[in-house]
């Protein structure tokens, strides 16, 4: 961890993961009175005065596993009787309670898993309890497991009459899926050549091993297969390493952490990887071979970023941190993205781009009006001149003669152009970064970065000139109380058209620089201050565009000095200036060179927090007013956690352990592959 993120993580802007938000043993066990509120919320059997849950309380009702019609009935009865330890057919509140605590436990997953073959609730499993639930599993029903074998008569004695307790049977239901992927290969491989065809990897991975499948994954088994080293044919090697790559996807993610120092944006070759892999001997040179044969697929580079494994870890969820006040999926996948989705997109974008401008400018004003009158403050040319002594003196000079209002001088027309402005830099920088991402493979170098941030800052010269040549007229117009009341529409009749963009080349120069400057940094600080989970919060984003402005703004200054100078009205006795040229000339002349930085602490007290106010608007605007339209989606917005790291749940009535048991049920379903058939047929 850099100095930066080290002094982040200490002052708490910097969130990094714990132990707490990562283990259900750290869960907090729920208040029994609250407890008992919930459970008889949802129990609708009542005998001698006593509620009790019902299966479908429980299941359906309240943890929604099963769906409400059509449901499983045997499915259902396995589910219940992980709490149901009477086998009355009933839940009581004593259970429901008892299974709250056993969810708070570091090891709720086997604990969990043991109670659903534990189906006479005596604390051991017999083979017998075993094979009735494993029959009803969707994975037994398309590929049998030899019941025979070895395997079984080693953990359940030769006669299978043996029975094993928690810490055996959480032993051999990890070992019974490593053995029937190998039961399967062999009932595949006839002949025993240790081969077996790709049709026959892609029906063992789909009917065997289909919990550790993404979509992305699924949908190119056989292609996978292929690109092994024996083509069409997948040896008993090619195909261990594959389950064993999918198994071990938290390993090979600290991997390229280690080769990437941390970093989740770097590509990385094969070499690199392999060099970094060295320090953990649990991962082979085939299961890398395959796993470049995987990125290869997703997207031909020859290389592997940490996005990458979103697509292919298995057990994986993507948490969903900010509620979504719309959720709009405009095309199905990325491929049916046509150019009217990208006008669509850019028109998304522009709109959102303009509330945030509206809102940063409107929050930092006061400072923009103090940092312009300063800027236009001229010494040794007109006696009695110098106003104010500085930023805080003209500050409270504002407030005392011109009341807090003055403070906003000018800010509506401001608003009125500051909208498209903003709302234009914003959607050029995104639409630049995806063209440039898209010719660079998916990569974006700084040099890249920095063309985009350009493009956004020249396309909103357009905007911005007019907008602040009548801004600085009105802002300036107040330090002289005699003269006649100045509006925006007399600035605009006074210049014409043509008079708007007086100072446009200076406007340039000030612009362009500043947005090369600052989308870069902001990308890389609100990458740097995401945490662990890839997650950003919105004081990380604050802070991100807020530290990303202050170089930005105050390297500058000069240009915006001149821009200033050539914009307001001369007064009399003051000097004038024709270009751009002229005035930095006789700026340095006049005042010397000093005179160029005039403003900057105020500019950049100014442009700083406006940034990082206009960045977290617009960046939490996309989370609240999501639409997908195939394009690329801003970092940040998801937090990712694995099968051991459980999700707790939005639903306010589960409380305690019940924050985690949807997670662990499903966990149950995905670390073993105990696929239990939901609906009747």
């Amino acid at each position: 961890m850099g100095p930066l993120r080290s002094l982040l993580a200490a002052s708490g802007l910097l969130k990094t993961a714990t132990c707490q938000g990562m283990a259900p043993g750290y869960i907090k066990r729920a208040d029994t009175q609250k407890l008992q509120t919930v459970f008889e919320k949802y129990a609708s059997l009542e005998i001698e005065g006593v509620k009790f849950m019902t299966k479908e309380d429980f299941v359906i009702k309240y943890l929604e596993l099963l769906p409400v019609a059509n449901f499983n009935k045997e499915s259902l009865h396995l589910l219940c009787g992980v709490l149901d330890q009477s086998k009355e057919g009933r839940i009581s509140f004593a259970e429901f309670q008892a299974f709250e605590g056993n969810l708070c436990a570091p090891d709720a997953l086997y604990k969990t898993a043991f109670q659903l073959f534990d189906t006479d609730g005596n604390g051991t499993v017999s083979f017998d309890e075993f094979l009735g639930i494993l029959s009803k599993t969707t994975i037994h029903q398309k590929i049998p497991f030899n019941y025979e074998c070895d395997f079984i008569k080693l953990y359940f004695g030769k006669d299978k009459d043996r029975k094993i307790t928690y810490s055996e049977f959480s032993q051999f239901l990890h070992d019974f899926h490593e053995e029937y992927a190998s039961v399967a290969f062999k009932a595949m491989d006839k002949e025993g050549s240790g081969f077996i065809s790709s049709a026959d990897f892609e029906e063992i991975m789909s009917s065997v091993k289909s919990h550790l499948l993404t979509p992305s994954i699924q949908a190119n088994l056989r292609a996978a297969a292929q690109g092994g080293p024996n083509g069409q044919s997948v040896s008993y090697a090619y195909f261990i390493a594959f389950i064993s790559l999918l198994s071990n996807m938290e390993l090979i993610k600290k991997v390229y952490l280690n080769a990437t120092n941390g970093s989740r944006t770097v590509e990385i070759t094969k070499e690199e990887f392999l060099y970094s892999a060295q320090m953990m001997s649990q991962i082979t040179p085939l299961e890398i071979d395959v796993l470049f044969v995987l990125c290869d697929l997703l997207h031909q580079t020859g290389k592997v970023m940490y996005s990458d494994f979103q697509e292919i870890a298995p057990e994986q969820y993507m948490k969903q941190v900010t509620r979504r006040i719309t959720e709009i999926k405009a095309v199905a996948n990325p491929e049916e993205r046509s150019n009217f989705m990208a006008v669509l997109e850019s028109l998304y974008r522009f709109s959102l781009g303009a509330v945030a401008g509206a809102c940063g400018a409107t929050a930092v004003y006061p400072i923009d009006l103090v940092k312009t009158r300063m800027q236009n403050q001229r010494t040794g040319s007109y006696i009695g001149e110098l106003m104010y002594r500085n930023s805080f003196d003209c500050f409270k000079k504002v407030v005392r003669h011109e009341g807090f209002t003055g403070l906003y001088r000018g800010l509506v027309p401001q608003l009125l152009g500051v909208a498209p402005e903003k709302a234009i830099k914003l959607t050029m920088n995104d639409l630049a970064r995806d063209k440039l991402r898209h010719l660079n493979d998916g990569n974006l170098p700084v040099w890249a970065e920095m063309i985009a941030g350009g493009c956004g800052g020249a396309s909103q010269v357009m905007f911005t000139n007019p907008l602040e040549i009548v801004k600085i007229r009105l802002q300036v117009a107040g330090e002289i109380t005699s003269g006649a009341r100045v509006s925006a529409w007399g600035v605009i009749k006074e210049l014409g058209f043509f008079g708007l963009y007086k100072g446009s080349r200076a406007c340039f120069m000030r612009d362009v620089p500043f947005s090369m400057i600052y989308f870069p940094s902001y990308a890389h600080l609100k990458a740097e201050f995401a945490d662990e989970n890839g997650y950003n919060s919105p004081l990380s984003l604050l802070t991100a565009g807020a530290i990303a402005g202050m170089p930005a703004a105050s390297l500058v200054t000069p240009a915006d000095v001149i821009k200033t100078r050539l914009q307001v009205v001369a007064r009399a006795g003051q000097t004038t200036y024709t270009g751009t040229l002229d005035a930095a000339r006789k700026i340095y002349a006049e005042e010397g060179f000093m005179a160029f930085w005039k403003g900057a602490v105020a500019r950049m007290c100014r442009s700083s927090p406006q940034f990082g106010v206009t960045l977290v608007t617009y960046e939490l605007l996309q989370r609240y007013f999501f639409i997908d339209f195939g394009g690329s989606k801003p970092t940040g917005q998801m937090s990712e956690a694995t099968a051991g790291a459980a999700i707790k749940s939005d639903n306010p009535d589960h409380v305690g352990g019940y924050q985690v048991a949807r997670p662990i049920f499903t966990g149950v379903e995905s670390k073993f592959g105990l696929l239990l058939p939901k609906f009747s047929h």
